[in-house]
């Protein structure tokens, strides 16, 4: 992941240095070497998700491509605001990871769980969690759009919650190999803690307006980005919302920027007239470039 663009682009390559000298262990090694059970940890997941797509931003800008607004999907939306000069990128390394362990941590392993539905809208998803829960935790945790809700909490309380779905029409229902079941209640621990550790940071006004995940609102001051960033701790990701502000404000042309496709296919069911590509390699590049060209 991302070692592409760090052999062929020494922006890319500065930027892995620099995301190990900011966390004092070497990162990137991890990334392009694995093993893969110690990149799949969350501590490690969210820094190393985060430097490739910083890696990738760099080397757009560096070419002129800059976006008009930005937007992450659930810790994405750190790197939205690295983009938009929110936040250092040597800060938000070192706060995801933390962000990271402090969710693992949460909730023992095993406890929770989350899964997808499939076919279903948020109110039918919300009414299935509402009966399934008998005083446990389980909600809706990312609106994706295109009938894709994913749900988090308890173990139990997800499985019953499932059935209920499907009982309610769901087409499917997919569990999600997670280390957590992040954006619900049960997060409340991990806000706490990364809350007065992200109010701590020197944060700047963003250059471009981040829309955020917690209520998809563009935020152009830095007190109202980080405030979005510890809401959507516990806050469900309203993904086809924030695809609807870009697009209410005049978006047509998406870049979807570091590992994956999964967004780039999301918005393709949320603003069917939109142009859509994605960055995460250099063979990606001359697409871009001809597109916002």
């Amino acid at each position: 992941m991302g070692k592409a663009l760090a052999d062929a682009f020494p922006i890319c390559r500065q930027t892995f240095e620099e995301a190990d000298a900011a966390l004092g262990h070497p990162l990137s090694r991890i990334i392009f070497e694995g093993p893969e059970e110690k990149l799949t940890l969350t501590e490690n997941t969210q820094p190393a998700i985060l430097t490739v797509s910083i890696a990738a931003y760099r080397l757009l800008e560096s070419r002129g491509l800059g976006p008009a607004f930005a937007a992450g999907h659930s810790f994405g939306e750190f790197s939205a605001n690295v983009a938009a000069g929110t936040l250092t990128f040597a800060d938000a390394v070192s706060i995801v990871q933390r962000r990271g362990r402090y969710m693992q941590e949460a909730v023992p392993v095993g406890a929770g769980a989350m899964a997808a539905i499939l076919g279903l809208d948020v109110e039918q998803v919300t009414e299935a969690c509402r009966e399934a829960a008998q005083g446990d935790v389980v909600s809706p945790a990312t609106l994706n759009g295109g009938g894709q809700v994913v749900i988090a909490g308890s173990a139990a309380a997800v499985a019953r919650a499932g059935e209920h779905a499907k009982a309610r029409g769901a087409k499917r229902v997919i569990p999600l190999t997670v280390s957590a079941p992040f954006h619900c209640a049960l997060m409340k621990p991990a806000e706490d803690r990364l809350a007065p550790e992200l109010r701590a940071l020197k944060a700047r006004a963003p250059v471009i307006p981040v829309v955020a995940d917690a209520d998809a609102e563009p935020k152009r001051d830095a007190r109202s980005a980080i405030d979005a960033l510890i809401a959507q701790v516990c806050s469900p990701v309203r993904w086809e919302a924030v695809v609807r502000r870009l697009a209410s404000e005049g978006v047509t042309t998406y870049v979807e920027v570091g590992p994956g496709t999964v967004l780039s296919g999301l918005i393709r069911k949320i603003h069917r007239e939109a142009r859509v590509a994605n960055f995460g390699s250099p063979d990606d590049l001359a697409a871009v470039e001809d597109m916002m060209s």
